[in-house]
Formats: structure tokens, C-alpha cells, sequence
């Protein structure tokens, strides 16, 4: 008589359990798919954003920890804040700003100024404010992108930050250690700051990607919440620039 066998279901270890993530950005898109997935990996999760509305309804959905509505762009709130959390932290997401696109002469002086500040000032409030609030092998986290690699007329402000990030971001890994330091570079990602820069076009945008895109569709804040959660639980990953684009660059 044939002896029977059947597999003993698997288990693993939540890989953020008893640790905490700040999302500043953490009320939609990719800030709150990366709330969701930290979440489920055991992580208790803190949301800031600067719509107090929709932060709370965010909080809800996630069962975060607690939320913050303010600027992230203003560094006084933004280190206010970090002093004030109750206990140190494992990781921060910065998915807060967003790209300024369209030719200089068409920008006042303070619109300039504003687009340097939503990503690399940005990055150095975060890593001053929060730095000393990580515990080593946690990791601040920032989000860039890949389609202003090759500059074009309209991209002087997004090509700045794009090349300038990298540097940056391996700097503060040597400044900040063992904190760790590391950035996604995002191509096209189906979020709601997406739809509202591309208005009418976003479809046809979509559609173009599926085509176009080696992976055969458009890559979703899933994707990069996927991503983020790994470099959060990774502890050899610091310093370095994560490109997630789904081929983009390629074609």
C-alpha cells in the first residue's frame, strides 16, 4: 500500500514585526500602498500628509498609529514633529512633492525655488530632523524618478533632481550610518498625483505603456510599496538608487 504524504504549510515571520514606519506622503498613492503593506508585515505605521480629511480616513482604512497634518516642505514643523514622536523609529518613507515640469521662463523665481525644495531640500530636512530618531538599521527611504534622465525643454527642474539625488542620497549613507539611506526611482506609476498631472491624457498614457513597456502593463503603487518594504527589511541595503519603471527606460 502506497504511503500517503502531504505538505506542511509554511509560515514565515512578519518581516517589519514590532517595528515602526513613518510615511510622510501617507494619504494616498504610493505612501499609503506602502501603509497598507508595512502594516501587514507587523509594523505599527504613523501617516503624515497635509490633508487632515483625508489623512484621517487613511488612518482608518490602515489602522495606523497615529497621524500628523502639516507641511513636510516647512523644516521647522517637519523636526518638530520627529522630536516630538514618543519612541525611536525603525524607517521613513518620504513620498511627499511632487515634479515641477514646464520651461523656466514660464516660472516665477519662487516656483523654481519650490521645485528644488519638494525633493532635495526635502531630503536634507528629513535626514536632519529624523536622522537621530532611526534606530540603526532602520532607514530613511525618498522617492525620485527616472524619466528626467535624459534632459529635454520643460525638465530643467526634474533632470536637476533626478542626477543630483544619487550623490546625495550615497552621502548621507556615509553621514547617517548605520541608519541606512536609500531612494526609489519611480518611472510612470498609476497614482492619483499621476492622474491629476495628465488630466484627459492619463488613458491614453496607460494604454501607450501597455503597449510599449517590456512587462506588459503599467506599474502601480503595489509595485513600489513591494519595493519599499523590502529595502525597509533589508538590512545590507544602503546607499543605493532603486530604479522601478517596469523596462520605461529601455524603450
Amino acid at each position: 500500500m502506497a504511503s500517503e504524504t502531504s505538505a506542511t504549510p509554511t509560515s514565515r515571520e512578519p518581516e517589519l514585526r514590532g517595528q515602526t514606519v513613518v510615511l510622510l506622503g501617507g494619504s494616498a498613492g504610493i505612501g499609503l500602498e506602502t501603509a497598507r503593506r508595512a502594516h501587514g508585515e507587523g509594523a505599527e505605521v504613523i501617516l503624515v500628509g497635509r490633508n487632515p480629511e483625508r489623512l484621517e480616513a487613511a488612518a482608518a482604512e490602515v489602522g495606523a498609529k497615529s497621524t500628523a497634518a502639516f507641511d513636510a516642505a516647512d523644516p521647522t514643523v517637519l523636526e518638530s514633529f520627529f522630536r516630538g514622536l514618543e519612541a525611536p523609529i525603525d524607517h521613513v518613507l518620504v513620498t511627499a512633492g511632487r515634479p515641477r515640469y514646464g520651461p523656466l521662463a514660464d516660472m516665477s523665481f519662487e516656483e523654481m525655488r519650490d521645485g528644488l525644495d519638494d525633493h532635495l531640500m526635502q531630503t536634507l530636512y528629513v535626514a536632519r530632523a529624523a536622522g537621530d530618531m532611526v534606530r540603526p538599521g532602520g532607514t530613511l527611504l525618498f522617492m525620485g524618478g527616472t524619466g528626467a534622465r535624459r534632459p529635454r525643454p520643460g525638465l530643467a527642474l526634474a533632470s536637476t533632481q533626478t542626477v543630483a539625488s544619487p550623490a546625495l542620497i550615497a552621502s548621507l549613507a556615509l553621514e547617517l550610518a548605520p541608519v541606512r539611506v536609500n531612494l526609489i526611482a519611480a518611472g510612470f506609476v498609476d497614482t492619483p498625483l499621476s492622474a491629476s498631472l495628465l488630466g484627459d491624457q492619463l488613458e491614453a498614457r496607460r494604454q501607450e505603456l501597455r503597449e510599449k513597456l517590456p512587462i506588459g502593463r503599467v506599474v502601480g503603487p503595489e509595485d513600489v510599496a513591494a519595493l519599499a518594504v523590502h529595502i525597509m527589511s533589508n538590512t545590507a541595503l544602503t546607499g543605493a538608487t532603486f530604479d522601478i519603471d517596469g523596462g520605461q527606460q529601455l524603450v
